[in-house]
């Protein structure tokens, strides 16, 4: 069970994706932020959960509702998973992707969060 804080150096990389995530007028561009800021938040109950709400709320705003359906599935499991350490590494957090699915984790994520 994860009780230890969000390092410094993860916790600066994760809110940078979320705010890069709010301003960008791009919705793949938003996406793209929201999935990184997602494989950084993964050990960590409640910025994990948040990352979901953000990923909710932009389901919501492009009226997809399949995305939505799945962020809502995910805000439920997000919290406990992150808390017992059982989330797949590498995975981007979008409801076109299995829940329990580890994907290829970017280099430059996979180094940070080597480092904490």
């Amino acid at each position: 069970m994860t009780s230890r804080p969000m390092p410094v150096t993860v916790r600066a990389a994760y809110q940078a994706e979320m705010r890069a995530a709010r301003v960008s007028t791009d919705p793949e561009a938003r996406w793209r932020h929201l999935e990184r800021a997602h494989i950084l938040s993964q050990p960590w109950p409640w910025p994990h959960t948040a990352n979901h709400i953000a990923m909710l709320t932009l389901a919501i705003r492009q009226r997809d509702r399949r995305e939505a359906f799945g962020q809502v599935i995910r805000i439920i499991v997000a919290a406990p998973g992150s808390a017992l350490g059982r989330y797949p590494e590498g995975n981007t957090g979008r409801a076109t992707v299995g829940l329990t699915q580890p994907m290829p984790m970017p280099a430059d994520l996979a180094e940070l969060l080597q480092a904490t």
